[in-house]
């Protein structure tokens, strides 16, 4: 009997010391300061163009948004303002990777994607031009601008063409890293970040193209975030392990060309997940990850992000709020995917 009890109690013992451990993982999760993903775009840039003669910046009467005016101070010559003619600065772009340049062209998203998706279809992709598409004030948080600017379909639209990665940062440092690295991918790239500033809680060095960043270790769900939903699923996953729900938490920054391999690795080991997504639920980076389980491990799956809808005016955390984006609604999504795993 005593036996039994040391046994049972040294198990107990372990199974909070684990539940430490991942909680201890979460809370290494440093923020560092707090700065706009745009201005991780504007330093990216620059320090790119400092390595690459060839990268070239076009922006469609939007400079100062897109945070190029370092890059403009230090490279006049490489820099075209195309004006308010979002078409027109695609087929600039097109033509000038003929000679070898590599042109980051600059915009709102909604204006990088909705207003031109033709000229990028048939201009860019089709033909597999080495165009750098880059897109400020994405989604919800672009805020009290409103519907007509707030694109939530652009991952979606993007991600169908083919050819084209889809690459969609977390925070500052993530956002300057992902900039440089597209310098070195061939052929079309979407980088999509934000306008709000925002917690800074990853580190340059960590970002690898195409490959899913783990940012905790868990067994009981899965859950993948992109763009500025990360640092959110950040919260809810502290929230959920002071539950003792054990979390695994993936960063799925590039959601073109996807890390089958490592989505796999996560939802074969706790059987179910959230995905959570500053977009649409249909099309966008969700869906991705249940093509994936569908395709290779059948799975619940639960979507935190905008429902069939457009969004509206207002104060981005508010808009957050009332469009279920936040840590509290990342939770319950997570106790509601865990009561239906077999």
């Amino acid at each position: 009997m005593m036996l039994m009890y040391f046994v049972t109690g040294a198990f107990c013992f372990l199974l909070s010391c684990a539940q430490n451990i991942l909680l201890l993982m979460l809370n290494t999760i440093e923020v560092t300061g707090k700065k706009d993903t745009r201005s991780g775009f504007g330093d990216g840039i620059l320090e790119a163009a400092r390595l690459n003669e060839n990268i070239v910046a076009l922006t469609a009467d939007l400079a100062g948004s897109l945070k190029l005016g370092g890059f403009i101070k230090e490279f006049p010559e490489r820099y075209f303002q195309c004006g308010i003619a979002e078409a027109n600065m695609m087929g600039i772009a097109a033509g000038l990777t003929i000679g070898g340049k590599i042109p980051y062209t600059t915009t709102f998203a909604n204006f990088s994607t909705g207003r031109v998706y033709d000229q990028i279809r048939q201009s860019i992709a089709y033909s597999g031009k080495n165009v750098k598409i880059c897109a400020s004030h994405a989604g919800l948080t672009l805020g009290e601008d409103g519907a007509t600017h707030q694109i939530l379909e652009d991952i979606g639209l993007m991600k169908m063409l083919p050819g084209m990665k889809v690459v969609v940062p977390a925070d500052y440092n993530q956002t300057k890293a992902a900039t440089k690295a597209i310098a070195n991918i061939d052929g079309p790239v979407y980088l999509r970040f934000g306008r709000p500033v925002w917690p800074i809680f990853t580190k340059e060095e960590d970002f690898v193209f195409g490959k899913a960043q783990k940012l905790n270790d868990g067994k009981d769900i899965s859950i993948f975030a992109c763009g500025h939903l990360v640092w959110i699923a950040v919260e809810a996953a502290k929230i959920l392990e002071s539950k003792g729900i054990s979390v695994d938490l993936i960063n799925l920054h590039t959601i073109k060309p996807l890390d089958v391999d490592g989505i796999l690795a996560s939802i074969q080991k706790t059987k179910c997940a959230v995905t959570a997504e500053e977009h649409n639920i249909i099309g966008g980076m969700g869906d991705s990850v249940a093509q994936v389980a569908a395709t290779h491990f059948p799975i619940p799956i639960e979507y935190i992000g905008t429902n069939d809808t457009f969004g509206e005016s207002g104060k981005p955390e508010e808009l957050l709020v009332k469009y279920g984006l936040t840590a509290d609604h990342i939770v319950a999504a997570a106790e509601k995917v865990m009561s239906r795993k077999k």
